[in-house]
């Protein structure tokens, strides 16, 4: 009998209790159980401050995300079955497979540890993807797109036997997805990576796919080369070169990063000094604001660098295109004299190359004009 998709949708989970029933119904040895984990220790973080990790003596991690305070309890393989789980705790059993990867900028992580395969669906479709490794699965049908974030392809979700959904906060726009996933054993994981302070605590997140995972001491390794990038620029003096970090939109307003955010550290740590820096928080917690023209001239107009943030409105070639964006940058100082640049389209979905764009604008900031190949996620606007 042909069943439209609401009777589908709810009928799943009886048929799937059905089914651990008759998988079930065999003699089969009673798993053992215990009672109690024993804290071994506090996972250590440098930076992060939006997760922490307790390790127990039997490999288990609790995951806690700050602000919502959710807990995810991750048990290796084989670990005994717990008697009794601590109230508002979600497990996972490791091996995690199937996972429903909604959150893009943790994409880069994955990659890193080499765990594609830990991934069976996507919130992303192959052509949003500006990572070669995930765009390439999603094209070779290893990777299948399921819907965004606010409508997902339930169906699809639950035919793959998906163990875990990681999103982001944009997930709280739509609470009834959240609530539908969880109904239907779909266990959701909402990463807060984009509210670390600063790029070195940001990529720190890799740490904790590392847990999730099992994964810890390559995520580690990993994390360790990547700081280890950055160390010979950090140790330099400030360049004394002004920097404004910008794009402009349709409605012909800039954006710019607040003075906090990571993108302006990034500048700091790359010797340079962020025009914006006294920009403050206006009653939001987004990192960006909007400023009309004449209020980015007063203070961008002298700036030596500008950098034209790709990510929003697409990528500048020449000087041309980017006064046709916004007249009144031919008066720029850095227009007049050639020092402007351009981050690649991948930049906000490359979460671990933070250190690559601090090495590249260190290399603007000190050589002037660095040849092309020299740099990872900057290029010269002609």
């Amino acid at each position: 009998m042909k069943i439209n998709r609401r009777q589908f949708l709810k009928a799943l989970p009886a048929a799937a209790l059905l089914a651990l029933t008759a998988c079930g119904s065999g003699q089969q040895e009673a798993p053992a159980t215990t009672d109690a984990l024993v804290l071994d220790h506090a996972y250590p973080l440098d930076y992060a401050r939006q997760f922490t990790a307790d390790v127990y003596t039997d490999g288990s991690v609790l995951l806690t995300i700050a602000e919502s305070g959710d807990k995810f309890l991750v048990r290796p393989e084989g670990a005994a079955e717990l008697s009794v789980l601590p109230e508002g705790t979600v497990e996972l059993r490791q091996p995690l497979e199937n996972i429903y990867l909604v959150s893009s900028s943790i994409m880069d992580y994955f990659i890193h540890l080499d765990a594609l395969d830990s991934i069976a669906l996507s919130g992303t479709r192959a052509d949003g993807w500006y990572l070669d490794e995930a765009k390439a699965a999603m094209e070779a049908g290893e990777i299948t797109y399921a819907g965004k974030y606010s409508a997902p392809d339930y169906e699809c979700i639950l035919a793959a036997h998906c163990s875990l959904a990681i999103e982001n906060t944009m997930i709280y726009h739509t609470p009834e997805v959240k609530e539908q996933l969880e109904h239907f054993g779909v266990p959701v994981l909402v990463e807060r990576s984009s509210y670390e302070s600063g790029p070195l605590a940001r990529m720190e997140w890799i740490k904790f796919i590392g847990l999730l995972l099992g994964r810890a001491e390559e995520a580690e390794r990993v994390f360790s080369e990547k700081i280890a990038r950055i160390e010979p620029v950090l140790q330099q003096e400030p360049t004394g070169k002004t920097v404004a970090f910008f794009s402009v939109t349709g409605n012909n307003l800039i954006t710019v990063r607040k003075g906090g955010d990571y993108v302006a550290q990034m500048i700091g740590m790359a010797g340079g000094s962020y025009v914006f820096a006294d920009l403050t928080d206006n009653g939001n917690s987004l990192s960006t604001m909007n400023l009309p023209q004449e209020t980015f001239y007063a203070q961008a107009r002298d700036a030596d660098v500008l950098i034209y943030n790709s990510t929003i409105e697409g990528v500048v070639d020449t000087r041309e295109q980017l006064v046709k964006k916004c007249a009144m940058l031919a008066d720029f100082k850095a227009v007049q004299s050639g020092d402007c640049w351009c981050t690649s389209k991948s930049f906000f979905q490359q979460s671990m190359a933070l250190p690559d764009l601090i090495v590249d604008m260190n290399r603007v900031f000190t050589e002037g004009d660095p040849a092309p190949e020299e740099l990872t996620l900057l290029q010269k606007i002609s």
